[in-house]
């Protein structure tokens, strides 16, 4: 009877109607935190059932480090239920998102009493069987030199970045204008060089006047042009007279 239901066991594993139920969660083991600050506590989980929103139960609870007493910090099941009295009272918000497989808190301004393990349990019904995520806090006066030291890595980092990023954009700039520069010199067109030997018409026409001379004729206003002017004209005249004078004198 006992081989038979042994075998029955064995050949219902091996067709797979029995699967293992079980849900693991993810933690990070250790935290710091400054005092007064507010500190993420980061808890995912997977299951191997189907995720219901209405049916995941999320409970988180508070261990001190000192010897004491274990106290509920926080729970959810459909919406979230922050502690009403506590320590932890007005001082936890619900980060998580069910979907996501995501049960995480924040713990908002941290006290030197919140020093101790946080402890992360998730149940999906039927998947209810699986270990407890732990958190171990630790509350400073002062942030460690390992995470100043990252901090001043990430400022620098993102300092570099930018100043990066303003030499490329001005070195694109200057390339530009050059291209822009260059291209404008070869299209422009080239200027024509004047002929010294041809003259303008109005310095034609000044050239001309200035060679003719003008006179006007006192007696009857009209213009006549010196160049023009016969000079022998002005020595006719007398010799004209003398050969009547030669005349009446021979009479």
């Amino acid at each position: 009877m006992f081989v038979k239901g042994f075998l029955l066991l064995c050949g219902l594993a091996a067709s797979g109607v029995l699967q293992a139920s079980g849900i693991r969660i993810y933690t990070s083991e250790d935290v710091e935190a400054v005092n007064g600050t507010d500190v993420r506590l980061k808890c995912t989980f997977q299951s191997s059932t189907t995720i219901n929103p209405n049916a995941v139960i999320v409970s988180w609870s508070f261990r001190p480090l000192k010897p004491g007493r274990e106290e509920s910090v926080f729970h959810y099941q459909q919406k979230p239920y922050p502690p009403v009295e506590g320590i932890f009272r007005n001082r936890i918000i619900w980060a998580g998102d069910i979907m996501g497989r995501d049960a995480s808190i924040i713990i908002r301004q941290v006290k030197f009493t919140y020093n101790g393990t946080y402890m992360c349990q998730v149940k999906n019904p039927p998947d209810v069987h699986g270990p407890v995520g732990e958190i171990r806090l630790r509350v400073v006066t002062t942030a460690s030199f390992s995470e100043l030291l990252l901090l001043a890595f990430a400022i620098g980092g993102g300092i570099a970045v930018v100043v990066l990023l303003l030499i490329i954009i001005v070195s694109c700039r200057r390339c530009k204008k050059k291209r822009q520069r260059r291209e404008g010199e070869v299209e422009a067109p080239r200027k024509e060089r004047k002929d010294p030997t041809v003259c303008h018409p109005m310095r034609a026409i000044h050239l001309y006047l200035s060679q003719t001379s003008i006179e006007i004729d006192s007696s009857d206003g009209m213009i006549s042009d010196a160049s023009t002017k016969d000079p022998s004209s002005s020595s006719e005249g007398p010799s004209s007279d003398d050969d009547d004078d030669d005349d009446i004198y021979s009479d």
